[in-house]
This record gives C-alpha cells, structure tokens and sequence, in this order.
C-alpha cells in the first residue's frame, strides 16, 4: 500500500489519512521509515501470542470510531490480512465505499491459505471499488457478480514497490549476510510461514532444504518467521546444517536486494510470487495451490507442494539444468509495469469527482 499512500500525497485533489492496526508491530515499522509514512492513526492492537479472535475483535472496536470520525469519502484497503477485512466491515457499518488493492485473487478453497481466502472473499463483498491486479482475477470477481463497472485492473502495486526500492549497489550490514560471498556459488532464498504448513508439512519443506545443502553446492538462507510454531518446526530439522543460514525477517529494504541476489526462491509466501519473477528469479510455491495463477501459466511460478521428494527434485532441475532455468528466470512476469498506483489514483480522481 506504500506506494498508493505516496501517490495520493503527491496529489492536490486528495486529503490522505494513513491508518495502521499495527497487526504485525515490528514488520510494519520498518516499511513506514523506508517509504517516509507517518501514520496519522495508530491503534497498535498487536499482543504477544494473539489469536485471529484477539485481531478481529481489537482492529473493529478501534477502527470503528477512526473510520467514523474521519469522514471519509472512500476507505482503502489491501490484500488478504485480517485487518483488510475487518477494516471494509466497519467502513460498511459506517456505509463509507470501499476500494479493495489486490482484489479478485482465488484459490477457491477457504481453508487454503487460512484465513487469508476467506478474508480476500469477504472484502469483495463490501467492496465498491476492485482494483484488479490482472485479467484473471478481474474474471474471477466477474464470475462472483461483481459489477463490470466496478472493476479495475491496474497491475499490483507490489511491483511499484520493488522497483522503487531495488538497488545494485547495496551492501548488507546484516550480521550473517555480510559474511556471505555472493556468486561463489548459487544462492537458494526460502520463507515459510502458512498456517496450513505449520508441523509436519514445514517439517518436511525444511527436510528437503537439508538435502539440497548436502547434494548441491549451494548457500541457503531461510529467513524465518517469527512465530514460535514455526521457529520449533525450523530448527529442529536444520539447526545444524551445513551451509544453511537461518535468520531473523528481514526488513523490506535488505529483503528485496536478497531477492535480487539469489538464484532460486522456495516460498509460501503470496507476495514474493509477484516480485520474483519482476527481477529473473524462479520460485518454486511450497503449497498444493496458488491465488495467483497467473505466474504458473506464464511460467514464472510452479507449484511444488510440501512434498520433501518433489521440492528436492524440482529444486535439483533448477540448479543442474540452465534450460530449464532460463526457461523460468526469463519468462514475462504478468502482474504489472510499476504504474499500479498512479492508474488507482487516477480512477479514484475521476469516480470520486
């Protein structure tokens, strides 16, 4: 959403408040220094071990009287998160329009991923504005009966995001990554996080990660979830594994010249699917479907499940085969130009005149 919150700005016809719920405290800070957004509202509703009830009951009793007291001509949200939902809710309790960023992805089933399906469905539904990312999700909210004249597809803003931040010339201060020589030998980036691979299926992704390190001459860094679920699953398997980097989430800045830096993804993550692909980077998806199947068709993504014999094979195929990796690293990346947030803006202009 930075992107979108710096274009409104930038423009006179628009008076721009920024709310954040703060649903992930420490993740959201450092996107707020990086892109220069002060917050006018911060609820801050984040407490240690929190449930989804603890985030939905907080973020609407909080944004309720925000919502109410600003007055808003429209409410944007973005994405798939709890507080995406939650914050169209009261919007459509107060009967202030709703502009849902990134609206229109499915995977169809509302347990995969949990609870993110069902909260991007439920936005739809108290959404009057559909900021589409591309063709095919605006063919799924058509399919869902959401009127023609609602719907916008404007490429994601995620990718204007990435190219506004991507560097060259970065170097890392972190304390492991500053020892690691990049190009010596491929670098393998993974994150897993879904709820639905907490357990034995993370256990199985991080099997496979230890195998690739045994069998392949590669550097891998696992950038790890806080969550305590996860951190237990992680290392247990791959504490002690050679060449096998395990570290803390990194900022969206260092994060993004990772990517840029490695040679191959392996991920759950939906956001990193779009971004990839932006810089040459195959990714391979650690789950048994995708909301975004438009990098699969463009052949960008493959899906490889959570299967420690497929991720290793797949992997394998991408490290020794140059084809085979080329075939992915070069194909058209379908999920947009860097423009995203200018067309929002632009229609926005026009609809709210």
């Amino acid at each position: 959403m930075a992107p979108v919150v710096k274009e409104l700005e930038r423009r006179p016809e628009f008076e721009s408040k920024v709310v954040v719920t703060a649903q992930h405290r420490e993740m959201l800070d450092q996107v707020l220094d990086l892109f220069g957004i002060v917050p006018d509202h911060d609820l801050n509703i984040m407490t240690a071990n929190q449930t989804l009830f603890d985030v939905t009951s907080r973020a609407v009793e909080k944004l309720g009287p925000v919502i109410d007291a600003e007055a808003a001509d429209v409410l944007l949200v973005q994405g798939d998160t709890t507080t995406t939902f939650v914050a169209a809710l009261a919007a459509f309790y107060l009967k202030v329009p709703v502009g849902h960023v990134e609206a229109g992805l499915r995977t169809f089933d509302k347990h995969h991923p949990f609870p993110e399906e069902t909260n991007r469905r439920l936005t739809t539904v108290l959404s009057d504005f559909h900021f589409a990312p591309t063709k095919v999700s605006r063919e799924n909210l058509l399919q869902e009966g959401v009127p023609v004249e609602r719907i916008f597809v404007t490429g994601n803003t995620v990718i204007d995001a990435l190219l506004s931040v991507v560097r060259e010339d970065y170097r890392f201060e972190h304390e492991v990554l500053g020892k690691i020589a990049f190009g010596r030998r491929p670098l393998v980036l993974v994150t897993a996080h879904r709820r639905e691979n907490w357990g034995e299926p993370l256990e199985a992704i991080c099997r496979a990660i230890r195998t690739l390190s045994k069998t392949q001459d590669v550097d891998v860094v696992f950038s790890v979830h806080r969550n305590p679920r996860v951190r237990e699953s992680v290392g247990k398997v791959l504490n002690e594994s050679e060449r096998v980097y395990l570290i803390d989430p990194l900022d969206y800045e260092p994060f993004v010249q990772l990517i840029n830096l490695c040679h191959l993804i392996l991920t759950d993550s939906g956001g990193i699917q779009e971004e990839a692909p932006s810089l040459g980077k195959p990714v391979l998806v650690l789950r048994e479907v995708t909301e975004r199947p438009e990098g699969v068709e463009a052949g960008t993504v493959r899906i490889v499940g959570r299967s420690e014999a497929r991720i290793v094979g797949e992997a394998t195929r991408l490290l020794t085969d140059t084809d085979a990796y080329n075939e992915m690293a070069k194909a058209v990346n379908p999920y947009g130009d860097g423009h995203a947030s200018e067309r929002i803006a632009d229609i926005l202009a026009k609809h709210l005149s």
